[in-house]
């Protein structure tokens, strides 16, 4: 019998204590929802609207970008 976890994301703080584990990303209607635990105990239901992405994406400039995209080949 093979116990499988689902598959989880951990978000970190500056000290590399746990956040919050985001355990489903979802599409609902034209906004994203992103279902975790906060602190590992507080379930959080989060909502991301295109006029949220967009202004996030405004956050961000090339060199980081960019260093986002060679992330997903890091170790």
């Amino acid at each position: 019998m093979t116990d499988k976890k689902a598959p989880a994301m951990k978000i970190l703080d500056a000290q590399d204590k746990e956040l919050m584990t985001v355990r489903r990303i979802e599409r609902e209607g034209n906004a994203l929802i992103i279902r975790g635990k906060i602190f590992g105990a507080m379930p959080m239901v989060a909502k991301l609207t295109p006029v949220e992405a967009r202004a996030a994406l405004r956050l961000l400039d090339f060199r980081t970008i960019l260093f986002l995209l060679s992330l997903l080949f890091r170790r």
